[in-house]
């Protein structure tokens, strides 16, 4: 499948404002700076989809690309920017935990790890709460072109042995550089398996 239209539809910060879940979904999301939004746009084939930029914390909306004219993208706020009130991040908290829990058309949801980084407690906590809550996902390790191919191929090991002393099975895993288009075509090629069976 290749994506050949990418239309914005809305920003919302309510779920029930969301459109319609008459087509299958896919939301976005990750901690604060893990390159997410270049990652949507490398995917799209579209570089001002979604707004990038150097400062984090720039998505803080709900927002919805109709993909092809037959399925949903939904960049998703990141979460755990320290800058933020506690109460800013309570409420991105409570959004993000109304979107998830109600769109019955989500089919699943890309989490975002940088993969120069260790396992943090905030990506941890969040993945077992969406378990808890059967909320189907993936992992998404990104900014790979940062890394040697010995680094990319430790970090991820240590990652996914640091997993399994909490998990019996691990989620799927897709391993991207948005800047070197490295990983695309295999989220592409999830994506449509999914939408088929929706």
């Amino acid at each position: 499948m290749e994506i050949k239209t990418a239309e914005f539809v809305i920003s919302n910060t309510n779920h029930r404002m969301c459109p319609a879940p008459e087509i299958a979904e896919y939301a976005f999301i990750g901690r604060s700076n893990v390159g997410k939004s270049s990652l949507i746009n490398a995917l799209s084939n579209n570089k001002k989809l979604a707004k990038t930029s150097a400062k984090p914390g720039k998505t803080k909306l709900i927002n919805h690309f109709l993909i092809n004219k037959s399925w949903y993208l939904v960049d998703l706020p990141g979460y755990g920017f320290a800058k933020q009130s506690k109460a800013k991040r309570a409420e991105f908290h409570e959004m993000i935990s109304n979107y998830l829990l109600s769109r019955t058309n989500l089919m699943c949801l890309f989490v975002l790890i940088d993969s120069r980084h260790s396992p943090q407690s905030i990506d941890q906590e969040f993945m077992q709460w969406l378990a808890e809550n059967k909320i189907p996902f993936v992992i998404i390790f990104t900014k790979i072109d940062k890394l040697t191919k010995n680094m990319i191929t430790k970090n991820i090991e240590e990652y996914k042995l640091e997993m399994l002393k909490q998990w019996s099975k691990l989620p799927e895993i897709f391993i991207t550089s948005s800047k070197e288009k490295k990983g695309l075509s295999e989220i592409i090629t999830y994506i449509k398996k999914l939408t088929l069976k929706y």
